[in-house]
């Protein structure tokens, strides 16, 4: 059976993150749902728009094997402030199911009281994160079921390591080949 991941997608996402989180998901053949907090037309942080599959409202996050949310600003902190996200965040910490967040979006999982002791984040954001841990010594870190990483640059990497858990690192490091990353 495929796995299954839930994308959410906020007014102000960053671009770079969130289409390579759901682009090399679905090289991996994860079935990855995009879905959108208040409108299926969403504006990310540099004016793209894209139409998301669902509302995150109308589905079942029951079904899903793990949750990755994009950052950006304003993004990140629409996030934080939804409570059908922050809600999903806690029942999926709860059951141990695989959380992951990369850029700024570290904070909804902070606002959701999910992230553990270590994590990373965008450079300099971990100030709005009032909780000890922070490393930037590693462009993505994994602690317990939650994976976080720094930004744009290291969204290939991040999405490949989501990969990783979910069906192992034989199809990671063949997509890696795929993408010239190795």
């Amino acid at each position: 059976m495929s796995k299954k991941v839930l994308v959410p997608f906020a007014e102000g996402f960053e671009e770079i993150e969130a289409l390579s989180i759901v682009d090399i998901l679905r090289r991996a053949k994860i079935e990855v749902t995009m879905a959108a907090l208040t409108s299926l037309h969403v504006k990310g942080a540099h004016g793209v728009v894209v139409v998301a599959d669902a509302l995150i409202s109308e589905l079942d996050a029951t079904t899903y094997d793990m949750i990755a949310l994009p950052g950006g600003l304003p993004g990140a902190t629409n996030l934080a402030k939804d409570a059908t996200l922050q809600a999903i965040l806690k029942a999926f910490d709860a059951k141990g199911k695989g959380i992951a967040a990369i850029c700024a979006a570290p904070y909804a999982l902070y606002t959701a009281g999910v992230l553990k002791k270590r994590y990373t984040c965008y450079p300099g954001f971990h100030s709005n994160i009032a909780q000890d841990g922070y490393t930037d010594a590693d462009k993505v870190v994994r602690d317990e079921n939650i994976t976080t990483s720094q930004g744009p640059s290291t969204a290939m990497l991040f999405a490949l390591a989501l990969v990783e858990q979910l069906c192992g690192k034989e199809l990671s490091e063949q997509l890696a080949k795929e993408l010239l990353l190795k």
